[in-house]
């Protein structure tokens, strides 16, 4: 693949490391304590999920096939 070429958001370099951030946390927070699963537990899956989701938005608002 040529620098600056990418067919869709899952070849971005941020996608995957975003990706592999999502996958730790959602392992992290699996050791958390069972009193923390409605606070800190869920921002942090849910700021862990919206990554991966803003990049491809952002991604498919400026391509056009």
């Amino acid at each position: 693949m040529r620098k600056g070429s990418f067919n869709t958001f899952e070849d971005l370099e941020c996608w995957k490391a975003c990706t592999e951030v999502r996958r730790f946390i959602t392992e992290l927070v699996k050791k958390y304590p069972k009193e923390e699963k409605y606070a800190l537990v869920d921002d942090m899956k849910r700021a862990a999920r919206s990554t991966t989701h803003n990049l491809a938005e952002g991604f498919g608002r400026f391509h056009y096939q």
